[in-house]
């Protein structure tokens, strides 16, 4: 399972958004979205984490949280 996280501050970075969901359990795997062009963050990621039930524990205590002054969508990501 994934998790999508979005409407994340540009000026966050991939161990901004490690740390935060660390505290729910072993990240293994944090993508920032870049576009292909001007390789500018574009405001999503994505993050594994090592057990379900570590990524239902973080999509719950994550979701319409706010950081780094914005108000994080986290769900279970979609294929």
């Amino acid at each position: 399972m994934s998790i999508y996280v979005g409407n994340v501050s540009f000026k966050a970075t991939e161990a901004d958004i490690t740390q935060l969901f660390s505290d729910y359990g072993h990240v293994k795997l944090t993508k920032m979205i870049h576009d292909r062009e001007t390789d500018r963050f574009k405001g999503f990621c994505f993050v594994e984490m090592s057990a379900d039930s570590e990524e239902a524990e973080a999509i719950n205590a994550l979701n319409g949280k706010e950081f780094m002054g914005r108000q994080l969508n986290v769900s279970k990501a979609r294929s």
